[in-house]
């Protein structure tokens, strides 16, 4: 025969109150709404280079060809709710001659042409800015584009590239200017 636990009354009001306690406890954390989040970079290269590779604050950043764009990658970390003056960082790497090797005599992944790759990454250029990102009332897709002069705009709002409410509306094609002048 099995005997029944029996619980003095205080006993059972102090374990009762204790759970009470203890959920409460744990609906106050996960109710919190978290300050940052991480969002991610949608690239937008409106320029004849390449971008060999490119981050938002030290993350996400993928191979963008000239003139193309809409690609994602994870993630940047970046306030739910939008501030005055808020920035991010963008660094890239960048190709100015991105068709270079497709005209080259040397046969792929000879020595010569290992030769005249290393010639050619030589000439990679690398940038960083700081740059002010576009007012949002929701924290969506961060969307990075890639201008002439190494101008770069940043927006990271829910509002998609075709929508009017979008704040950047940039041909992917581009007129380049033949000198950049530093503004």
């Amino acid at each position: 025969m099995y005997k029944l636990l029996t619980v003095p009354k205080r006993s059972r009001w102090v374990a009762l109150l204790a759970l009470l306690l203890g959920s409460l406890t744990i609906s106050a954390c996960t109710a919190q709404t978290p300050q940052r989040l991480g969002a991610p970079i949608e690239d937008y290269n409106h320029t004849s280079a390449a971008i060999n590779h490119f981050s938002v604050n030290g993350s996400g950043g993928a191979n963008i060809g000239p003139r193309s764009g809409g690609g994602q990658t994870c993630c940047a970390s970046l306030p739910v709710k939008w501030q005055p003056g808020m920035t991010v960082v963008v660094e890239w790497e960048k190709d100015l001659n991105p068709f270079a090797y497709g005209k080259w005599q040397e046969a792929p992944f000879t020595d010569a042409w290992r030769k005249r790759m290393a010639e050619h990454r030589a000439k990679y250029t690398r940038h960083r800015a700081v740059v002010e990102v576009a007012p949002y009332e929701r924290l969506g897709v961060v969307n990075v584009h890639f201008l002439p002069c190494n101008q770069i705009k940043v927006a990271a709002g829910t509002d998609t590239l075709r929508m009017p409410s979008h704040p950047y509306h940039y041909l992917l094609n581009m007129e380049e200017p033949s000198q950049c002048t530093d503004l």
